[in-house]
């Protein structure tokens, strides 16, 4: 009944983690930095990626989010690494997979809703086609990578993720001017913010692992994505502090690096394939979803 989680140190993965274990299940964890990810996750098996081959074999499931942070400048260098770290760590993952004795049948593999690229109009759903941005490049060949799993009989889950609202991430940096009293719009406001309780995308993932009626790509975003300036007046209420003051996108660039754009641009996205398989969201709107994590 064991896992292997890659990307385990991160908000969604640490989670996930946390939840397998509670529910009785061993977890193995691939890293690069074995120390580290022993320290945060101690009851974990611990694997440093030379020993790939060894941490797949006889794995139930494998559930991959390794990726370099997108927050930061984009220097080329930093793009290079943002985009290498997701598709030759998939890659690689996947030769092993297809090499290995007991060979895992499920791969549940992360990407982004950078996939659709931007727009204030548009709507998006899995049947839509891929933007041309550096972000929506990244994810194809994020996908891309993780499609050959399947000539070894490996069913494969892709999901889109949304912006996660939970205890880091992206909130925990628009957080300090709000509770500074300084919050308020952010960039233009009429920007869509496709979000996803970080419970919710936790329990997308098991149910993927669990269910294999599960396959194929899926949007992992709450079912009612809001207008940014909807996220801020909802988010002043929940904190109890004004939401008045508008928050220039240069603000936030300097908060977010490059990475801000996601936020600036955003785009409209639906969980069609997600609600169309009957799943239950713990929080599919905003507000309750702000006050479990910040009220």
């Amino acid at each position: 009944m064991t896992v292997l989680v890659t990307g385990a140190t991160g908000l969604i993965g640490s989670r996930l983690v946390t939840q397998l274990q509670s529910r009785g299940e061993p977890v193995r964890v691939l890293t690069r930095n074995p120390s580290r990810a022993q320290q945060l996750l101690p009851q974990a098996q611990v694997f440093p990626w030379p020993r790939l081959a060894e941490a797949v074999e006889g794995c139930r499931g494998v559930v991959n989010l390794a990726g370099e942070p997108i927050i930061g400048r984009w220097t080329p260098a930093r793009k290079q690494a943002i985009r290498e770290s997701r598709t030759q760590g998939t890659q690689r993952l996947v030769q092993a997979m297809a090499q290995a004795a007991a060979r895992p049948p499920v791969l549940v593999n992360a990407s982004a809703i950078g996939y659709y690229g931007a727009s204030e109009t548009a709507v998006f759903t899995e049947d839509s086609p891929p933007g041309q941005d550096f972000l929506a490049q990244v994810c194809q060949d994020w996908e891309r990578a993780a499609q050959p799993v399947q000539d070894c009989g490996v069913r494969l889950v892709i999901f889109r993720i949304g912006i996660v609202l939970g205890t880091g991430g992206a909130l925990a940096r628009i957080l300090p001017p709000f509770r500074a009293f300084l919050g308020g719009p952010i960039g233009s406001g009429r920007q869509w913010f496709a979000w996803i309780h970080q419970d919710d995308m936790v329990n997308l993932l098991v149910t993927a692992l669990d269910n294999e009626s599960w396959s194929g790509v899926y949007n992992a975003t709450a079912p009612q994505p809001v207008r940014m300036a909807e996220l801020c007046q909802t988010l002043g209420q929940v904190l109890q502090r004004p939401s008045w003051l508008p928050v220039p996108g240069i603000v936030l660039e300097l908060l977010l690096g490059d990475a801000a754009q996601v936020i600036l641009t955003g785009q409209q996205v639906l969980p069609q394939r997600v609600q169309a398989m009957g799943f239950t969201y713990q929080y599919p709107t905003l507000a309750p979803a702000l006050q479990a994590i910040v009220g």
